[in-house]
């Protein structure tokens, strides 16, 4: 798979994601991410590419030109046509079942808006001409779209094949099958009076299996009973 994300921060996207899991998995080759800088699309000497909104407002717009011309140049050196992202407070919350359909992709673009977003006729042209979508991770505002796109992207990146060891490190994990996943335990079996159940000390694979699956509904329903089909 390749992410391509297009931010005025690019260096700040490139420092996460170089560390940890997706930073191995970049080195591999499992995934491709790129980062690309708007700016370099600015079309002006200091590389300007935020103006004051019409209508006044705090805070400084995107203007529509540099994004546009950024998210087109890239378009026109692949053969596909990608599913273009714009992170935004407005658009479809991020949930598994997306993160899972998202990750189906061989190629996925992800738009930062910064200030007080971007100038609205590039998102309609773009949403004209793409396969455009707005997502949420979200009811709340953050100072940009990195950290959205971030939080996407390493949730994408987790269920592409190579990236974990295998599949059991996602399948596994809360909210794949609906639920919350059950408590975990590790080394010292005693820690200051409280014990690891019994069950997972046993090495009976089907009253462990049966162990994680009762505890997993207990969890979902003291946290979020709303998770739970009637």
């Amino acid at each position: 798979m390749i992410i391509t994300i297009f931010t005025l921060f690019p260096d700040v996207c490139d420092n996460y994601l170089n560390s940890g899991i997706i930073g191995k998995a970049r080195q591999s080759g499992n995934i491709e991410i790129n980062c690309v800088n708007i700016r370099d699309y600015a079309g002006n000497k200091h590389n300007r590419v935020d103006d004051k909104p019409y209508g006044g407002g705090t805070g400084m717009l995107m203007q529509a030109e540099p994004v546009y011309s950024c998210v087109c140049d890239y378009m026109n050196k692949i053969a596909e046509n990608p599913r273009l992202i714009y992170m935004s407070p407005q658009g479809e919350k991020l949930n598994q079942e997306l993160v899972k359909e998202l990750s189906r992709e061989s190629h996925l673009f992800i738009l930062c808006g910064h200030y007080e977003g971007i100038d609205c006729r590039a998102l309609e042209k773009l949403s004209e001409e793409y396969d455009y979508s707005e997502v949420s991770v979200g009811d709340y505002v953050v100072t940009g779209g990195e950290l959205p796109a971030l939080i996407l992207t390493d949730a994408v990146s987790r269920l592409i094949d190579g990236v974990l060891p295998n599949s059991d490190a996602y399948t596994l994990d809360s909210h794949w099958d609906g639920l919350l996943e059950h408590p975990q335990y590790t080394r010292p079996e005693n820690w200051r009076g409280k014990r690891v159940p019994e069950t997972l000390l046993s090495g009976h694979h089907a009253n462990i299996e049966k162990w994680k699956s009762e505890e997993s509904l207990k969890v979902t329903s003291a946290k979020r009973s709303d998770l739970i089909k009637p």
